[in-house]
C-alpha cells in the first residue's frame, strides 16, 4: 500500500473510533465545585412548579450527557478540589492539594495556558478568590493549594509566550493581589488591564485585558449577597469576549465555587441557591452557544461534597417549601441570633420555620457553648424539617455528571474518567 492510501486508511480509522474531533472556535468550560447528583436532583425538585403534576426539568436535565469519575492519584478514592481542577485542566491525575503540578510537583501545562499559547483570549470567572483551587488549576503551578499568595504571583509571573496568561478574571481575592510585600493590581495596569473592586462597577469594563476583584477573599454566599453575582459575571464575560472578536477564538473556565462551600456547611439551603446561580449562568451559556454554532460548552464537578441526601430519618420525604423559605445562609442566622434582642423574630423571619419552646431551649444551650454550637443547632433544625441528610462534613467519592452543547458535545456521551472531558478538550485547542 502506497504511503498515501496508509494515511488515508489511518485518517479514516481515527475517524471511526472518535479521536479524530472537530473542534470548535470557543469553549466554555463550567466547573460547579462540589456538584454531585444529589445537588442537581435536589435543584429540580426545589424550582418545581407545584401547581403541576410533573416535575419540571431544569437546564441540567436538558444537556446531560454522561458521568465522570473524580478519583486523584494519592490513593485516597476521595479527591479535593486542587487535585481534581487539576484533573480536568491538564488531563493528569495528581494528589490532593497539587495545583497544576504532578506527583513529583513537576509543573503541569493547563489548556488555558495552551488555549493561550494558541492565540486564543482567556478567561477565569469565580464565586471564590480567582486564586482558589479551581481556577488556579488552570492558570498556576503550585504543590500547595494553601499558597494563595505564591498562586496570585504565577497569574503575572508564568507568562506564555511572555504574555499574561488569564486575559479576564473575575471574582475575588484582593487579599492576594494587593498585598504589602507586592502590589499585583498595579502590575496588571501596568500591562493595559483595566481594573474594578465593586460588582456594581462590573458593567463599566468596556474591554478586554481585565481584572475584576469583588471580595477580600470569596464572595459573599448568594443567599447573603447578590444572589445573581456568578450570572452577573457570566454575562460580562461572554459579553467581553464576543466583543473582543478574536479571530482564534476564547477559552474561558467559569466555577460556581461555593456550593461546595454550603456543601461542606451542610446548609441546604445556601446550596440550592448557589445552584439557581450556576443553573441561570448556565443558560447564559447555552444561549451563546445557540447563537454562535461555533462554541462548546462542557460542564461538570469536580467532586461532591456534604454525602446530600433527600429524604432523611426514615421518612419518604423532601420538603422543598422548607428549604425555599430560608432567606440566609446559616452562617448569617448564626451572627445575627447570637446578638439577637427578638430571637423569636428573628428566628422566624430568618428560616421560615415556627419558634418552639424547644428552639428557644436548644438555642440558649447552643449559644452557652460557642458559636460553632449555634451553628450546628440552627443547621439541625433546619436539615430536620426539611429531611435532607448529609453523610459528611467533606467531600465524597461518588461520580459526578458530565453535560454538553453545541459542536463537539457527541464525545462527552457516556461513563468517562475526568481527566478524558480534559483530553477530549486539549484535543479540540490544539487543532
Amino acid at each position: 500500500m502506497s504511503r498515501k492510501l496508509t494515511a488515508i486508511a489511518a485518517a479514516i480509522s481515527i475517524f471511526g473510533s472518535g479521536q479524530l474531533l472537530a473542534a470548535p472556535k470557543n469553549i466554555i468550560y463550567m466547573i460547579g465545585d462540589g456538584m454531585g447528583p444529589a445537588y442537581t436532583t435536589a435543584y429540580r425538585y426545589y424550582k418545581d412548579d407545584k401547581n403541576t403534576k410533573t416535575v419540571e426539568p431544569t437546564v441540567f436535565d436538558s444537556i446531560l450527557v454522561g458521568m465522570a469519575h473524580t478519583y486523584p492519584d494519592d490513593n485516597t478514592v476521595v479527591t479535593d478540589s486542587a487535585a481534581g481542577a487539576t484533573a480536568l485542566s491538564t488531563a493528569i491525575k495528581s494528589y490532593n492539594g497539587a495545583i497544576a503540578v504532578d506527583t513529583n510537583k513537576k509543573p503541569l501545562k493547563t489548556m488555558l495556558q495552551m488555549a493561550k499559547e494558541q492565540g486564543k483570549t482567556t478567561a477565569l470567572v469565580a464565586t471564590s478568590q480567582i486564586n482558589h483551587a479551581t481556577p488556579a488549576s488552570f492558570a498556576a503551578h503550585n504543590e500547595s493549594r494553601r499558597n494563595y499568595n505564591e498562586i496570585a504571583d504565577d497569574y503575572v509571573d508564568v507568562k506564555v509566550n511572555g504574555k499574561l496568561p488569564v486575559d479576564l478574571m473575575l471574582g475575588g481575592g484582593t487579599k492576594y493581589f494587593i498585598r504589602d510585600d507586592r502590589n499585583l493590581i498595579s502590575e496588571f495596569k501596568r500591562s493595559g488591564y483595566q481594573y474594578v473592586d465593586h460588582l456594581s462597577a462590573l458593567n463599566t469594563i468596556e474591554a478586554i485585558p481585565a481584572i475584576g476583584l469583588f471580595a477580600e477573599k470569596g464572595m459573599p454566599y448568594a443567599i447573603d449577597k447578590d444572589p445573581e453575582r456568578l450570572t452577573q459575571m457570566t454575562e460580562k464575560a461572554l459579553s467581553l469576549l464576543d466583543k473582543d472578536s478574536n479571530k482564534k477564538g476564547f477559552f474561558v473556565m467559569i466555577e460556581g465555587s461555593q456550593i461546595d462551600w454550603c456543601g461542606h456547611a451542610n446548609d441546604i439551603a445556601c446550596a440550592m441557591r448557589e445552584m439557581d446561580d450556576f443553573a441561570k449562568s448556565i443558560s447564559l451559556a447555552k444561549s451563546y452557544v445557540d447563537q454562535n454554532p461555533d462554541t462548546l460548552l462542557v460542564i461538570t464537578a469536580d467532586h461532591s461534597t456534604g454525602g446530600l441526601t433527600l429524604g432523611a430519618d426514615g421518612d419518604y420525604r423532601w420538603e422543598r417549601d422548607v428549604v425555599a423559605n430560608v432567606k440566609a445562609s446559616v452562617k448569617h442566622i448564626t451572627k445575627v441570633l447570637k446578638d439577637s434582642k427578638n430571637v423569636k423574630k428573628d428566628w422566624e423571619s430568618l428560616t421560615g420555620l415556627k419558634f418552639s419552646s424547644d428552639i428557644e431551649k436548644a438555642l440558649k444551650a447552643a449559644k452557652s457553648e460557642g458559636d460553632k454550637a449555634l451553628f450546628s443547632s440552627i443547621n439541625k433544625f433546619i436539615n430536620e424539617a426539611s429531611f435532607t441528610g448529609w453523610t459528611t462534613g467533606g467531600h465524597t467519592a461518588i461520580d459526578v455528571q458530565v453535560f454538553a452543547h453545541g459542536e463537539g458535545k457527541e464525545h462527552f456521551i457516556g461513563s468517562q474518567n475526568n481527566t478524558q472531558i480534559a483530553e477530549k478538550l486539549i484535543s479540540f485547542i490544539e487543532k
